[in-house]
């Protein structure tokens, strides 16, 4: 019987075989019963066993034959499935490949022996080596990617092709990621391959050649105010630099270069590579000498110094350090003048010591005198290695004095075209003071200078500061700002917290043009969580990962002031603590940043809590010396407090003149800036000024110098501090707490 239910064409084929074969096996039995009628017949010639036999073997054929019969006709039944399931199949197969050759995207379909089985035309645009005749063969991947290898359709495949068919086989194998090729005739394709259930692959093939153009402007923008801010860095700096990337390429410079190679302002193009570099020197100033002080440094090296003898006589020293992830820097300082002092230093001390060798004494002073020579010396070279601290200073002091000129000039009664000017230099001048300042945060801590100092915190120490800072600003939005005590303690590092904390809330602010920000403290006895939530315009899922890069900023906060550095800096610090950075957003509805830290017991505390005074001190009276190098600080400095009310004196150091005066009329505070003429430090001028009282006058030391090391210093003198360049608001916040205070008591150092 016919089964009811349709077959597959493999059952069909199986059912056809068993039916044949059932057939064949009927048509044998009918013939061995003939032939054995015909022998029995022979045998015993009787007609009535030969009638017996013929009526037995009736019933038997007429049985086979309507089996046979039967047979034939499912045999039939089976054939006309088959032919329709053949139909259909091959209209499923004709829609297949209709639909895939109408696909923008490369399509190709490879079986379980990992041969071409199907592809579409945009597939063979990708791949123009591949013919029809080669696609008709149903060429192996391996054979399609030796061709497109050998033709050297991609870049890769340029370059090197062995190497490009092997990455390419094994990507091909795994068959788990997208990846991206780039094309010799200038497209990307990025290309996705998935195993099917058979064990083949299929791969879609889409062409990024505008997306990638796209990220490369855009890289392209980015590079260009990275090189800016390199640049003016560089051009302050006495040594010559020039730093190479990994393909030995020159990528950063500054103008003292092509002077100390020897070459004028039209040979900049034999530096463009390090072998140009080196190729310029021994030209100009002959063979690299003793210890080939230019080569190039391997990964890993460490940093070298050594002295190179120009031709020209001159003595330079070469200083040369790898950068992680390939390349390296080097620095050039003519040092003749130098040694010539320390040769005939040397020199003379030599002459000294054969003239009074039987005199022992003397020669000992002599002995003296050259170490005291030689600890100079080397003193003088360490001070190289503090690049970005000096580098820092020199950057902020007129920054600083611009600040403070540009406040005090704010304060005063002025025409409205004049305030306008005023206020739109502030603003500049606050835009280069965030981006300096988060420049040397982030080479801070990629540089590993900043080590944290985790202790127990009182989160509401923070809240109150941040209340401080941005309550006006909000106010000024319009915005409802939430930040409410939380009563929890927390282990972490204060500045760094601070820091994160104060990212999370300026950016709301900045970024949420109305509603409220409102951050929340929640958790357990072991953790707690920290969210700061806006309703601002929300960040899309592609974008949550790019807001973290350095001077990644949305296109819907372009028009808004910023650089695009404080989350990167979030980052980092988060990453040094090891507290996890999370982010929620519903574009159009708002954002939360949220930051996991453990928890901590509390702690009670006798000193008294900063920002105390701040908010209840409302006159502004008082006689503060200031003590800075800088004449245009120090007047920058007058103006201004003098226009909050308070008496000044100023002074370069605690032995100028200006000090006598301030003496005499009695000092209630002392301001000193950190680094003096002649290496005298901040603090060491504010015990000078307290000895000359006799009182442990009020202080506070303002510098440009963020290490670990000066901070340590200051916190140990029990300093309070502010770093360059100074926000008039926060300078007039320390002076009311100062002035506040019994002289007994002293102010955490910020």
């Amino acid at each position: 019987m016919a089964s009811s239910a349709r077959l597959s064409p493999v059952e069909d084929t199986a059912r056809i075989a068993e039916l044949e074969e059932r057939v064949r096996r009927l048509e044998k039995i009918n013939a061995a019963l003939i032939d054995r009628v015909e022998r029995a017949s022979d045998m015993q010639g009787g007609a009535f066993s030969m009638f017996e036999t013929a009526i037995s073997l009736e019933a038997l054929v007429r049985e086979r034959t309507a089996e046979l019969e039967e047979a034939l006709a499912r045999l039939e039944a089976a054939n006309t499935d088959l032919a329709l399931a053949h139909s259909g199949a091959d209209a499923a197969r004709a829609r297949l490949r209709d639909a895939i050759e109408s696909l923008s995207d490369g399509f190709a379909l490879f079986d379980a022996d990992d041969r071409l089985i199907m592809h579409n035309r945009a597939y063979s645009g990708f791949w123009p080596v591949l013919d029809t005749e080669s696609s008709a063969q149903r060429p192996t991947f391996t054979e399609i990617a030796t061709r497109i290898a050998e033709s050297g359709q991609t870049v890769g495949s340029l370059i090197s092709p062995e190497r490009w068919l092997a990455d390419r086989l094994a990507l091909h194998r795994n068959a788990a990621n997208a990846h991206v090729q780039a094309l010799s005739d200038g497209r990307w394709v990025q290309i996705n391959e998935l195993r099917t259930s058979e064990g083949g692959t299929v791969g879609i093939y889409t062409d990024i050649t505008e997306v990638k153009a796209e990220d490369a402007r855009q890289r392209a923008r980015e590079l260009a105010e990275k090189s800016t801010v390199l640049q003016s860095t560089l051009d302050t700096i006495r040594l010559a630099v020039a730093v190479f990337d990994a393909g030995r390429r020159l990528i950063a410079w500054n103008g003292h270069l092509l002077s100390i190679v020897g070459l004028g302002e039209d040979g900049l193009s034999r530096l463009a590579t390090h072998e140009g570099l080196v190729t310029a020197c021994q030209e100009v100033n002959g063979p690299q000498g003793d210890g080939r002080p230019l080569d190039w440094l391997p990964d890993g090296a460490p940093e070298t110094v050594a002295l190179r003898r120009q031709a020209s006589g001159r003595v330079v020293e070469v200083r040369r350090a790898p950068m992680p992830g390939g390349g390296m820097v080097m620095t050039f300082e003519d040092v003749t003048d130098r040694l010539q002092v320390a040769e005939t230093l040397e020199r003379k001390v030599a002459e000294r010591t054969v003239e009074l060798e039987s005199e022992v004494a003397e020669r000992r002073a002599v002995e003296a005198e050259l170490l005291s020579a030689k600890t100079a010396a080397e003193v003088a070279n360490r001070s190289k290695t503090s690049f970005l601290a000096a580098a820092s200073h020199d950057l902020l002091q007129p920054l600083n004095a611009a600040r403070l000129f540009v406040s005090a000039l704010a304060e005063r009664r002025l025409a409205l075209p004049t305030r306008a000017l005023v206020r739109q230099t502030a603003v500049a001048l606050d835009s280069v003071e965030d981006l300096l300042e988060a420049l040397f945060e982030i080479s801070r801590l990629d540089a590993g200078a900043i080590n944290p100092e985790i202790t127990a915190i009182d989160l509401d120490r923070i809240l109150a500061a941040l209340r401080i800072e941005f309550a006006p600003l909000a106010r000024a939005k319009g915005l409802a700002l939430h930040l409410p005590d939380s009563g929890r303690w927390v282990s972490s590092d204060i500045r760094l917290l601070r820091r994160i904390l104060q990212n999370f809330v300026s950016n709301a602010v900045r970024y949420t043009d109305s509603g409220e920000i409102e951050l929340s403290v929640t958790g357990t006895a072991e953790r707690v969580r920290i969210a700061v939530r806006d309703t601002g315009p929300g960040i899309a899922e592609r974008d949550r990962t790019a807001i973290f890069e350095e001077f990644r900023r949305l296109d819907a906060t372009q028009r808004t002031a910023g650089k695009g550095l404080g989350l990167s800096i979030v980052q980092r610090a988060s990453a040094m603590l090891d507290h996890p950075i999370t982010l929620h957003s519903v574009p159009g509805v708002g954002s939360e940043f949220a930051i996991d830290l453990p928890a901590a017991a509390a702690v009670s505390r006798t000193a008294l809590r900063r920002g105390a005074g701040i908010e209840t001190a409302t006159a502004e009276s008082g006689h503060i010396l200031v003590i800075d190098n800088d004449p245009a600080i120090l007047e920058g400095m007058r103006v201004l407090i003098e226009n909050w009310g308070y008496a000044i004196n100023v002074a370069l150091d605690p032995s100028d003149p200006g000090v006598e005066p301030a003496i005499e009329r009695g000092v209630d505070l002392v301001i000193a800036d950190f680094h003096l003429d002649n290496g005298q430090l901040g603090d060491q001028a504010i015990a000078a000024i307290r000895a000359r009282l006799g009182r442990q006058v009020p202080a506070m030391v303002i510098t440009a110098d963020r290490s670990d090391e000066i901070k340590a210093r200051l916190a140990a003198a029990k300093l309070p501090a502010l770093t360059k360049p100074i926000k008039p608001a926060q300078l007039r916040a320390m002076l009311r707490m100062l002035l506040a205070q019994p002289e007994a008591d002293t102010p955490d150092p910020v």
